[in-house]
């Protein structure tokens, strides 16, 4: 109840206050229960999804269709999720960079297989733990191909084997970097056909776009990449698949053979993937309103034709799921490097 000193006032001044009175009055009734305003939905402000790797590859393009659909499940469905690109060191500085965000809510991070998985099980330097953080839900897996120009000379991917075990270290093959999936996939592939892991000459970039722009403009000779990586260069027909890691061959690349048809069936065990992760500690609202967003994808039709659009396979996992996925993760990395001696 407001304060009312009127022993001393006049009458007339009970009656009716003054415009003074009724302003100084403004703090206390701001703070009164029945006139505090609701506090507004999560998300209030734009929130920053780090993508740790450069515009146009596949973590990008993953991001990029997450951004678009996923806000409008959120508490909050004008909500904002702005892609912010951190690239460097195979993932780790934009990986880095959320787990030492503040657990707001307000800083989430697009996983990815290298800089989540391959980096933190091949490499005991890697400044992060792949388990401390807070693990929102897996979103999709994008298929490991190996590609090479429209007018290469391989012609399959025993072509390209043959030659790299004839005349070791003739061809390059791009890569985002040690650690990553486009050179760990292809050091499994020689090793798997029995080659020598630096059987090809390893050409460095930024990221999986990059490495398509690369291999189309002739700077290198072969790539293996996440699907999501290559479609429209390959739809495109500039460039070719020798060999992609389905059990069946995809509607969308019917000329392209699968790893096993290729006669390296082990290729088939490495792919792509991208999951939502949040700071460790991420706080219990935003937590459980990026969990429920995920869950909604099962149903949002355009979220998951955008995936497969664009070369990937929706897999929605929920936090305990997704953590369980990452350990199995963990552990073939883990065996994979010390096979190809990386550890």
């Amino acid at each position: 109840m407001l304060r009312q000193d009127t022993m001393a006032l006049p009458e007339t001044s009970m009656r009716r206050p003054s415009r003074r009175a009724l302003i100084g009055s403004l703090p206390l009734l701001a703070g009164l229960p029945a006139a505090r305003a609701a506090a507004p939905a999560y998300p209030a402000t734009p929130v920053t999804l780090v993508v740790p790797f450069s515009a146009g590859g596949a973590a990008d393009i993953a991001a990029r269709l997450l951004a678009r659909h996923a806000p409008r499940h959120l508490p909050n469905p004008a909500a904002t999720l702005r892609v912010e690109n951190r690239a460097g060191a195979s993932g780790a500085l934009g990986t880095l960079a959320v787990a030492r965000a503040r657990p707001d809510g307000q800083t989430l991070l697009l996983a990815r297989v290298a800089s989540s998985a391959i980096l933190p099980a091949t490499d005991p330097r890697t400044p992060y733990a792949w388990d401390e953080f807070s693990m929102l839900g897996l979103l999709e897996e994008t298929p490991f191909i190996i590609c090479v120009r429209e007018d290469s000379p391989f012609e399959t991917l025993r072509d390209l084997l043959n030659t790299l075990r004839e005349k070791p270290g003739t061809a390059s093959f791009a890569t985002t970097g040690p650690a990553t999936l486009l050179d760990l996939g292809i050091r499994h592939l020689f090793a798997t056909a029995g080659l020598p892991i630096d059987a090809g000459l390893a050409t460095p970039f930024r990221g999986g776009g990059e490495a398509v722009a690369a291999l189309i403009e002739g700077r290198v000779q072969f790539l293996g990449t996440n699907l999501s990586d290559a479609l429209p260069s390959l739809k495109a027909g500039r460039l070719r698949g020798l060999a992609i890691g389905t059990p069946e061959r995809l509607r969308i690349l019917p000329a392209v053979p699968t790893a096993r048809e290729a006669e390296v069936p082990g290729l088939a065990s490495v792919t792509g993937w991208s999951a939502l992760f949040g700071p460790p500690g991420l706080e219990e609202e935003p937590a459980r309103a990026w969990i429920a967003a995920l869950a909604a994808l099962r149903q949002d039709k355009a979220w998951q034709d955008g995936v497969q659009a664009t070369g990937g396979i929706p897999r929605l996992l929920g936090p305990q799921g997704t953590r369980d996925f990452l350990a199995t993760q963990m552990a073939f990395y883990r065996e994979l490097g010390r096979r190809l001696g990386l550890i």
